[in-house]
């Protein structure tokens, strides 16, 4: 019986059939020690001078600093999720639209919102760029419509998919590895080792584009 290639990616469990995987989300918790906070330690000093290096990067994107730690947070959040996907047989929430969508959008109606409610003259103006023809306005402000639009779209999208593609490749490889000769496998092998690394790198490379893009969204409205 032919079964589903992104089966693999189902978020039900056998017990049951309840969808405790998405406990993946927590599973960070595990490797947080309760005197985190209060001694200081080889992984606290980690953390803190990781924190410190996101906050540099995105300062120069935020205008308003006081809105940096909600996307230091964003940027930790996704790249623990992407990273802990990475381990065997544990769900890899970030490869789910149902997550990235709902992620993109509580951003972008946010920003939406704002823009409409207290700044609606320069969210009209940015719908027709500066030096624009008489005659392309109208077509301006259809294009730039919809390219706000589809934003949250994606958004979710690059994120789940670039999460998605490399553990289907290694899944995929690791099928093959049955019904090949011995030397083959070990080539397969080697391959998905390279692949886990560049898998590390893509996990980086998301979280911080997811989280560039949604603040230069926000710069727009302020």
């Amino acid at each position: 019986m032919m079964t589903n290639l992104f089966s693999i990616f189902d978020p039900t469990s056998s017990l049951f059939n309840a969808h405790f995987n998405w406990l993946s989300l927590s599973m960070i918790m595990m490797f947080s020690f309760k005197t985190f906070w209060l001694i200081s330690s080889r992984w606290n000093s980690f953390m803190l001078i990781s924190i410190n290096m996101i906050k540099l990067e995105l300062k120069n994107n935020i205008m308003n600093n006081q809105t940096i730690l909600i996307f230091i947070m964003i940027i930790i959040f996704i790249m623990v999720n992407n990273f802990m996907g990475l381990f065997s047989y544990v769900f890899t929430a970030s490869s789910h639209i149902s997550m990235t969508l709902v992620l993109a959008l509580i951003f972008w109606v946010s920003f939406m919102l704002y823009s409409w409610m207290t700044k609606i003259s320069m969210t009209l103006a940015h719908l027709v760029p500066l030096g624009t023809p008489f005659l392309l306005m109208f077509f301006m402000v259809m294009i730039e419509s919809v390219s706000n639009i589809i934003r949250p779209i994606t958004l979710s999208i690059r994120l789940a998919a670039n999460m998605t593609a490399g553990h289907l490749l290694i899944s995929l490889m690791s099928s093959s590895c049955s019904i090949n000769m011995i030397t083959i496998s070990l080539f397969i092998i080697i391959m998905q080792c390279l692949l886990m690394v560049l898998e590390l790198a893509v996990a980086l490379i998301q979280a911080y584009v997811f989280t560039i893009l949604i603040s230069l969204y926000y710069n727009e409205v302020n």
